[in-house]
């Protein structure tokens, strides 16, 4: 060990290194175990109290001995030690004992490298705007940590966070030139385990009684959209999921199966959009009934649902088309049509006589939707997320009992009906309408857009929406979940705002992230290669690459190398002057100590060097002379009396 590595830390600086310790981990507590987070804090007080009492820092076997114990509760907690989650929290832990074993400058230095990697995996987490301001102010205070251990006790608070300003302002062109034509990946930088993208909420591909009535309780951005053109009016905004083909008593289900080949005829024309989508950790698309054009990587998958290759676990931005009025598939293939009779036997009795009824009345397909739909407007059904428990038979408890649900219990319910009476039917998931935002220009789709809806299947029409929603709450289709639930529902806060001043303040909010996710966050290697076109670069490989910004640092190094050598103090013409005569006594063999004086110099010259004493006489009474009078005539005389100098 060096010997600088071995001196003891002063006692102001373990104060800085509490303080950027704690900002560093302090972010994980919003998503790690509570009980990591008590530990970890609960040893940097530890460390804080040793410190201030001046006591002695707790023995090797004890540390080892805490070591085994959280790797022991992380592994109980997430089942390995390894992955996002379990790496991050073992490396908040290691972080704080190491505040337990803090004895010298190496030491410290450890503890504000762990700092500046725990920064970094903030980002694992979220990338948002306060996610980058909290890092930003933690960086300059961790680097003025640095800076501290590195200065000693003759560091001051204010110069040395002064000086750490500094030295971030000086990386940050640096950081802006990587950040332009570094090459982009399409992934994440770290290949990181499955868990990296764990906890994703959104639609789901199946649905049960309350599984949208969950996911509605949240004001979370599901996606947003620019349209190239003006946007169609709300009624037509039907953003396809998920399609539920496959039934068994109280769940709806994709078909697993191979799906046939779609034939979709236009009957409007296409309006065209860029869609931005929120990870969720599925396959699919949400794009506008029906699809007109995809992206390279995706397809439809038989039943109109846009699918990529690999699920969304990522931010992604896609264009698509789609036509508003369409006739799709009007000659179905039977098994399909089976398909989508299929009903479990046994279930809900009421329901199928119901719809039998309806069948020997009239068995037109629009007769038997017009009854259904009849059915709901006329008896007092209520719109609600807060339903009652349904048992076995539960399409008929909700039918002719409780007549109290949400969308997915009236598209469920109609879905069983249309089967019953003979009408090829199936349920429709994924989100209707979205929220202007008049200052960027982009819908805001939430999660509470989240919905439900039926289609049926019509000789010679083929596949045909229907919203039984829309005749029990026509408000949820003209102006959004909030007007058409009753005043009580547990609705987010963020969709009940109704003052104008608060919602312009979340618009304003909402714009300003969507211009970081699209411009910081959205820098794909798309825009890396847009903007290289533009700079005459359009087939740059890494090579090329490499030397620009090669080139571009070493001019930026060039520039801030300059500005900070013009910064440096200058000395004055009369300091300068005397090391010259200090220099004339070196080469005679007479040294001066730093300490001396000019006249006690003068005085050890007498004794030791007297053939010098006339010369350096007068350099001494023209260096006084410049320090205690006329400045300039004195300054000519000592500039005379150092050329004098033998």
């Amino acid at each position: 060990m060096s010997t600088i590595a071995r001196l003891a830390l002063d006692r102001g600086a373990p104060p800085w290194l509490f303080g950027s310790a704690l900002l560093a981990t302090a972010p994980h507590a919003l998503h790690q175990p509570v009980w990591l987070s008590l530990f970890s804090g609960l040893l940097l007080v530890w460390a804080a109290w040793l410190w201030w009492r001046d006591a002695r820092l707790p023995g090797r076997w004890l540390l080892i001995g805490l070591v085994v114990l959280a790797c022991a509760g992380i592994l109980l907690e997430f089942r390995t030690l390894f992955g996002r989650d379990a790496g991050v929290g073992l490396l908040v832990i290691l972080a704080s004992m190491k505040l337990l074993e803090m004895r010298s400058r190496r030491d410290a230095m450890v503890i504000v490298i762990l700092d500046y990697f725990l920064l970094l995996t903030h980002y694992f987490f979220s990338q948002s705007i306060p996610t980058g301001l909290w890092l930003l102010l933690s960086i300059w205070l961790v680097t003025a940590a640095l800076i501290r251990v590195s200065g000693g006790a003759a560091c001051r608070p204010v110069p040395t966070l002064r000086h750490a300003g500094t030295l971030l302002a000086q990386a940050l062109p640096f950081m802006i030139v990587l950040y332009l034509l570094f090459p982009r990946v399409s992934g994440p930088l770290w290949g990181l385990p499955q868990d990296a993208h764990s906890g994703k909420t959104g639609l789901s591909d199946t649905m049960s009684p309350g599984s949208i009535a969950d996911l509605v309780q949240s004001g979370a951005i599901a996606f947003r959209v620019r349209f190239d053109g003006e946007p169609p009016p709300r009624q037509q905004l039907y953003w396809r999921g998920p399609v539920m083909e496959l039934f068994d008593g109280r769940i709806w289900r994709p078909h697993p199966g191979p799906t046939t080949a779609e034939r979709i005829e236009a009957l409007s024309p296409p309006i065209t959009y860029e869609t931005t989508l929120e990870a969720h950790s599925q396959r699919w698309l949400l794009a506008l009934d029906a699809p007109a054009t995809l992206p390279a990587d995706t397809a439809l998958n038989g039943t109109l649902t846009v699918l990529r290759r690999q699920s969304v676990d990522q931010r992604r931005r896609v264009a698509l088309s789609s036509a508003l009025s369409y006739r799709f598939n009007p000659d179905e293939r039977p098994p399909v049509i089976t398909r989508n009779l299929a009903l479990p036997a046994g279930i809900n009795p009421r329901s199928r006589a119901l719809a039998e009824s309806w069948r020997q009345r009239d068995a037109s397909p629009q007769a038997i939707v017009d009854q259904a739909l009849r059915l709901f407007a006329g008896n007092e059904f209520s719109y609600t997320l807060r339903p009652p428990l349904l048992g076995d038979n539960g399409l008929d408890q909700f039918l002719f009992e409780t007549r109290r649900g949400f969308c997915e219990h009236y598209a469920a319910a109609f879905v069983f009906l249309m089967r019953a009476a003979g009408v090829p039917a199936r349920v429709v998931g994924g989100y209707q309408g979205g929220e202007m935002n008049p200052l960027d220009g982009y819908l805001v789709v939430r999660q509470s857009d989240a919905h439900a809806w039926a289609e049926i299947w019509v000789a010679g029409r083929g596949w045909v929406r229907v919203d039984p929603t829309s005749v029990v709450a026509p408000a949820r289709l003209e102006a959004g979940i909030a007007d058409a639930l009753p005043q009580g529902e547990p609705l987010p806060a963020l969709i009940q705002i109704r003052a104008d001043w608060l919602r312009t303040l979340r618009h304003r909010w909402e714009a300003v992230n969507n211009a970081w996710n699209q411009h910081i966050l959205g820098y794909d290697p798309q825009r890396q290669r847009e903007l290289l076109s533009r700079l005459g670069l359009p087939d740059a490989d890494w090579r090329q690459l490499a030397f620009v910004l090669a080139a571009i640092c070493a001019l930026l190094l060039a520039v801030v190398t300059a500005w900070t050598l013009y910064q440096r103090p200058r000395r004055d013409p009369a300091s300068q002057l005397w090391q010259d005569a200090l220099r004339h006594l070196r080469r005679r063999q007479v040294d001066c100590a730093p300490w001396e004086t000019p006249l006690a110099l003068l005085a050890r010259v007498e004794s030791t060097q007297p053939a010098l004493v006339p010369a350096f006489r007068r350099v001494v009474e023209a260096y006084l002379g410049t320090r205690y009078g006329e400045q300039q005539h004195q300054l000519d005389a000592l500039r005379q009396a150092v050329k004098q100098l033998p």
